[in-house]
C-alpha cells in the first residue's frame, strides 16, 4: 500500500530545500515521493510548473532533473520554451535551472535541445551569464558534433558575451598536447585561459588531468603580479584554486611533485599577500599540498574576521598533524 504524503507540505519542503541550496535534502524529498507515490510524482511537479512563483518552478525543474528519463526530458524542453517566451528576470532564473538539469540527464539527444537554445541566444542580445549556462551544459555533453554550432554562435556574438563559447571551442577542438601548448603560449591573453578554467569547473575529463600542471606552472610564473594587486593574474590564480578544490579527491593525487611544489609556493604567496589581494582559498589548498611548517605562515596572516579566520585555523590543525619534513 502506497504511503500517504502531505503533498502541500512536501512541495513547501522541496522549495525550501532548493532555495537554500540544500540539494541533498531536495534530492531525498524527490526520491521519497517517487517511492511512496510513483504514479503521482509527475502530476505533482506539473502542478508546480504552473505556479507564478519562480522559486516553485525552479524546485520542480530540479526534481524533474533528478527523476530523469524521457518523460522528464521532454517536459523540461517544453518548459524551457515557455520560460524563454516569458522574457522576464524570474523566468531567466528558471531557464538557468532547466539548462543545468538538461546537462545532467543522460540522453545524447538533449545536445540538440541545448544547441537550439544556443542558436536562439545567438539570434538576440543575450546576457553573458545566459550564454555561459549553455556553455557549461554543452561541455558536460561534449562531442565533436558541437563544434560547428559553437563556431556559428561565436561568429554571431561579440565579446565579452562570447568568451565562454571561445573557451568551449578551445576545449572541444584541442587535443591535450595542443591545449598544453596553448596554455604555455605567452601571446594568448590570460583572461582566455581563465575562462577555460571556469568551463573545466563543470568537469575535468581524465584525459585533461595531465594538462593541469601547465596551468599551475603558469600561475607560478605570474605570482609576483598576482600577489601584489588585483588583476587578471590574481583572477587566474583564484580560478585555478577553485577548480582544484572542486575536484580535490581526483585532481590532487594526480599532480606530479614539481607541480605540487609550485602550487604550494603560489598558495603561500597568496596567503602572505596584502589583505585586499589575499585569496582565502589558498589556506584550503595548503591542506592538500602544504607542509607542517606552513602552519606558522597561516597563523601569522590569519584574518581578523571570525569566519575567515576559522578557515585558516582548520588548515593549521591539519598541517600540524603532518610529520616533520
Amino acid at each position: 500500500m502506497a504511503r500517504e504524503i502531505d503533498l502541500t507540505q512536501w512541495q513547501s519542503e522541496l522549495v525550501d530545500a532548493f532555495r537554500w541550496g540544500e540539494q541533498e535534502r531536495a534530492r531525498a524529498l524527490v526520491m521519497t515521493l517517487r517511492e511512496a507515490q510513483p504514479g503521482r510524482v509527475h502530476g505533482v511537479l506539473e502542478q508546480m510548473l504552473q505556479s507564478p512563483d519562480e522559486k516553485v518552478r525552479q524546485a520542480a525543474v530540479f526534481a524533474l532533473g533528478e527523476l530523469g528519463g524521457p518523460t522528464s526530458a521532454r517536459r523540461l524542453e517544453q518548459q524551457l520554451l515557455l520560460e524563454e517566451s516569458r522574457g522576464d528576470p524570474d523566468a531567466s532564473s528558471v531557464v538557468q535551472v532547466i539548462t543545468q538539469a538538461l546537462s545532467q540527464l543522460k540522453s545524447a539527444s538533449l545536445r540538440a535541445t541545448l544547441i537550439r537554445r544556443l542558436n536562439r541566444l545567438g539570434a538576440g542580445m543575450p546576457e553573458g551569464s545566459d550564454v555561459d549556462d549553455v556553455v557549461y551544459a554543452l561541455w558536460r555533453k561534449r562531442h565533436p558534433e558541437l563544434i560547428p554550432p559553437v563556431r556559428g554562435a561565436l561568429e554571431r556574438l561579440s565579446p565579452p558575451v562570447s568568451e565562454g563559447l571561445r573557451a568551449l571551442l578551445r576545449l572541444l577542438e584541442s587535443s591535450p598536447q595542443e591545449l598544453r601548448v596553448w596554455i604555455e603560449d605567452g601571446s594568448v591573453p590570460v583572461e582566455q585561459k581563465t575562462k577555460v578554467l571556469t568551463v573545466l569547473d563543470e568537469e575535468v575529463p581524465d584525459e585533461l588531468a595531465p594538462v593541469l600542471p601547465s596551468f599551475i606552472f603558469l600561475a607560478g610564473s605570474m605570482i609576483e603580479m598576482a600577489s601584489r594587486k588585483k588583476g587578471q593574474e590574481r583572477r587566474f590564480c583564484d580560478r585555478l584554486f577553485t577548480l582544484l578544490l572542486l575536484h580535490r579527491e581526483r585532481l590532487f593525487p594526480t599532480l606530479p611533485s614539481n607541480a605540487r611544489s609550485i602550487l604550494r609556493e603560489v598558495a603561500r604567496r597568496m596567503i602572505a599577500a596584502p589583505e585586499a589581494v589575499r585569496i582565502i582559498k589558498a589556506a584550503n589548498l595548503l591542506e592538500y599540498v602544504g607542509r607542517r611548517e606552513d602552519a606558522d605562515l597561516l597563523e601569522e596572516h590569519k584574518p581578523q574576521d571570525e569566519v575567515l579566520g576559522r578557515v585558516y585555523e582548520e588548515a593549521v590543525e591539519i598541517l600540524r598533524k603532518l610529520p616533520h619534513a
